[in-house]
């Protein structure tokens, strides 16, 4: 099996395929391309690829639709979601549904191959910390690999990005993190969300996760900074 970074580029737009898959490849890319959505979800539920790059627009079956029913199936596979669209909702959504990253078209090939960069660092670093199969801290448990929350034994029911943030936070334990920083690592360096958004997710996590949230002992904040983990 080779080491080369595994790429599904689910797209429909022919003269975009070959200018995309051409550019990757150049940068040593394993690059798999399915032209409609149909193709596109059966290849990304096997799992097997480092990220996908999705289209929005699709025959078959569009790429919100692809994008959530991956992520209710368990498929963690970073998605950089493309579309021609520009309304807010639809970026909205998408990230909304479990999209890593998102770039509307056209766009520069410079900044895909910076935003491809990001998500497969981004996605090897949680590979290394899932390594660990789990951790826990206090009475919360945590399986990093079936992505599974549990506190005093009972499940605890956390959204995708209420677990990509409480995954980061506990990757980076002991270190002070900003809201920007988090931002950027979690919802993607350009995405819509507010440093607003951040606080909010933490303030879920602490109701689910703390035995006080008025009063936390393993997620801090630390003032004029961000905040910080501590297990």
């Amino acid at each position: 099996m080779s080491d080369k970074p595994s790429i599904l580029l689910v797209e429909d737009e022919a003269g975009l395929v070959m200018t995309i898959r051409d550019r990757l490849e150049e940068e040593r890319y394993i690059v798999e391309v399915a032209e409609d959505g149909a193709k596109g979800y059966k290849e990304a539920s096997t799992g097997n690829y480092d990220l996908i790059i999705l289209d929005l627009m699709l025959p078959e079956k569009g790429g919100l639709d692809i994008c959530r029913d991956l992520r209710q199936n368990g498929i963690e596979t970073p998605i950089l979601m493309l579309t021609a669209k520009g309304q807010v909702i639809d970026k909205v959504l998408g990230l909304k549904l479990g999209a890593d990253d998102y770039m509307q078209k056209p766009f520069e090939m410079m900044e895909l191959l910076a935003r491809v960069e990001v998500q497969l660092r981004k996605k090897k670093r949680a590979q290394e910390k899932s390594d660990i199969g789990e951790y826990s801290f206090g009475d919360v448990q945590l399986n990093f690999k079936k992505m599974l929350v549990t506190k005093a034994g009972d499940e605890v029911t956390l959204s995708a990005k209420e677990f990509q943030l409480l995954r980061f936070l506990v990757e980076n334990e002991g270190g002070i993190l900003t809201r920007d920083q988090l931002l950027n690592e979690v919802w993607g360096y350009d995405a819509l969300p507010s440093t607003r958004t951040v606080d909010v997710h933490i303030a879920w996590l602490r109701q689910k996760l703390e035995e006080d949230s008025r009063y936390p002992r393993y997620i801090l904040t630390v003032h004029g900074f961000g905040y910080k983990f501590v297990g």
